[in-house]
């Protein structure tokens, strides 16, 4: 068993290396796939170029630029989930709040040390999957975990998505995991894939300037109408 804390990525390493430390992770990760070094570590061995090539996309942006420079953060010990939970009902910081209480699950933490830029946008990207739920309506059962990672790789080209999506599918063929019928399943996981693309990058959005704003209203200013694409 590969010790979490011990798992660290060379800056510049090789494509070799990534490979390796990747293939090491997938081994041990299943039944911990929440475990937030394993799954940053993986995000960051398969997607390191797929990142570079986000950071260079996203330099005009004046958001991603401001992000880089203070590099915020949603991990646990930077959130009040009881504060947010007293904003009015419909908002994204009582959605969010609620959504841990009612999931009880806690936010995402990790003890991973941000050297560099492409080390934050692996972070950034893990530690907003559960707003995603929120602004896109995917739920946290198989079905909306499949339909979110395929949104994730229309939208940003993660390559850790595909693998999600590829094992999910199979599982899918083979026992029927997510509960519904393989084609149902290929249809919305088909269309969250071409409703990511269709939708504009979501990295370099402050989602904590926005905890007073309806979840309505940032779903569709991030998100294609998701009834058009089915």
């Amino acid at each position: 068993m590969l010790d979490p804390n011990t798992l660290t990525l060379p800056e510049n390493a090789s494509l070799f290396t990534r490979l390796n430390l990747a293939l090491k992770i997938l081994k041990v990760i299943k039944g911990n796939e929440g475990n937030p070094v394993y799954g940053q570590t993986l995000n960051a061995c398969l997607d390191y170029n797929v990142y570079e090539s986000l950071a260079q996309r996203l330099q005009s942006s004046a958001y991603w630029r401001r992000m880089l420079s203070e590099r915020p953060s949603l991990e646990s010990r930077n959130l009040d989930l009881d504060a947010l939970e007293r904003l009015p009902e419909g908002t994204l910081g009582h959605a969010y709040a609620r959504y841990f209480r009612d999931n009880k699950i806690s936010p995402f933490e990790t003890t991973l040390e941000i050297k560099n830029d492409i080390d934050f946008i692996a972070k950034r990207y893990r530690e907003t999957h559960d707003l995603l739920h929120l602004v896109t309506g995917y739920g946290t059962d198989v079905m909306g975990e499949m339909e979110l990672q395929a949104y994730a790789l229309g939208n940003l080209g993660i390559r850790t998505a595909a693998l999600i999506v590829l094992v999910g599918t199979v599982g899918q063929l083979k026992d029927r995991q997510s509960g519904v019928d393989s084609s149902e399943y290929m249809r919305r996981v088909w269309a969250a894939y071409h409703r990511g693309r269709a939708s504009p990058l979501f990295l370099d959005f402050w989602f904590e300037d926005h905890w007073e704003t309806p979840v309505a209203t940032l779903s569709a200013s991030l998100c294609a109408p998701a009834t058009q694409l089915h």
